[in-house]
């Protein structure tokens, strides 16, 4: 699987409203002991990013994140944006970065929020 493909089934997950259809997205997706971290949370292993997204869905119900930009790699990482979404509205933006384990599943991803922070002198 390319990291298309991965990033696609990983981002697919955060929408999947059944524990056992998302766990299989994440099964092909995400590395058994990877990490997932951004502003609000740090989550570890598989299970728990499973558990971690249906707590996202329940906070926010109706709204979903769909990618906003291709896949862009360097060889050794890869980045993404993103958007979550209520109806037509765009509720938050952001850019994961993300790393990849030996077999091509995510084994960790940093995710960012909002546009990048401006320069100050």
């Amino acid at each position: 699987m390319d990291t298309n493909e991965i990033v696609s089934k990983y981002g697919a997950a955060w929408n999947e409203p059944d524990d056992a259809a998302r766990a299989e997205l994440l099964a092909a997706s995400w590395a058994d002991a990877g990490v997932y971290q951004d502003p609000t949370a740090t989550v570890e292993g598989r299970d728990a990013l499973v558990a971690h997204i249906a707590g996202f869905q329940q906070t926010f119900s109706g709204h979903v994140i769909d990618l906003t930009s291709a896949v862009d790699t360097n060889g050794a990482a890869l980045r993404w944006g993103w958007a979550m979404r209520n109806g037509d509205e765009i509720v938050l933006e952001g850019i994961d970065v993300a790393a990849l384990a030996p077999d091509g599943r995510i084994l960790r991803i940093d995710g960012f929020f909002g546009p990048l922070p401006e320069l100050t002198d």
